[in-house]
């Protein structure tokens, strides 16, 4: 596994680097060719709690995780743990899942810094069509309520979102 460590307002030492890489190893043997992986991690301090980011992005899916702590070491093995539950979870999901054609995609965030004051992100994002189960795995790896995607099904762009009562809602753009 390819590890990129970035800090944000702290230094990155050596002894932090080998102890994320030491977790993140635990986590290659769920995956067929590890050493094609990359993984990016950011630390950071905010308001006194370390905060530790991961994503994972492979060509099916992308793993993301977060967890704030006042002691790193601490973040750092909630955050493998998260990482390594999520896979657990959706194990059987992404297994049914496997194709000849991945339906990973690429994120490029950016802040927009001459846009009206009220936008402060931009989030572009380019997709491969998928099916709106594998939409709502990709939501739920991510952690997010909801997952912007192309719709193989409707051939059209769609909204797929987490229901207050727990169900899924689909919002079609045609």
């Amino acid at each position: 596994m390819n590890i990129n460590i970035r800090g944000d307002k702290i230094e990155i030492t050596d002894s932090i680097k080998n102890y994320v890489k030491e977790k993140l190893v635990r986590l290659e043997k769920y995956f067929d060719e590890p050493n094609m992986i990359d993984a990016h991690v950011l630390i950071r301090v905010r308001n006194g709690n370390e905060l530790i980011e991961v994503t994972i992005p492979t060509s099916k899916y992308t793993l993301r995780a977060e967890e704030k702590n006042e002691d790193l070491y601490a973040a750092i093995d909630l955050v493998i743990d998260v990482l390594e539950r999520q896979i657990r979870k959706n194990k059987t999901k992404l297994n049914k899942k496997r194709s000849e054609e991945p339906f990973g995609f690429a994120t490029i965030e950016s802040d927009d810094e001459e846009s009206n004051e009220s936008i402060v992100k931009r989030k572009d994002i380019s997709s491969k069509p998928m099916s709106e189960e594998e939409a709502i795995l990709q939501m739920d790896l991510l952690g997010h309520d909801f997952f912007l995607f192309k719709n193989d099904d409707e051939d059209c762009v769609s909204l797929v979102y987490k229901r207050k009562d727990g169900n899924y809602g689909i919002i079609n753009s045609r």
